[in-house]
């Protein structure tokens, strides 16, 4: 799963968790520890997509180096 992630994304997930952390403890319990929480998840739905964006282009990687294999055979 690292060689998903790369620096960046990895220094935002921490930067956004430490974030959110402190906010719980800046804000409490309160209204405001929602829009928190909606920003933490955005963050995290971001991630989860370029982690899935990383993982369909090397499929398509793999995939196109299987066509070539097979039109240099020919």
């Amino acid at each position: 799963m690292r060689k998903h992630f790369d620096t960046g994304s990895m220094i935002v997930i921490i930067v956004t968790f430490l974030l959110f952390i402190m906010a719980l403890f800046a804000k409490g319990l309160t209204q405001d520890l929602l829009l928190e929480a909606g920003v933490f998840l955005v963050s995290v739905k971001l991630i989860m997509m370029a982690y899935h964006n990383s993982v369909f282009i090397k499929s398509i990687e793999n995939e196109l180096k299987e066509i070539k294999g097979l039109m240099e055979e020919k």
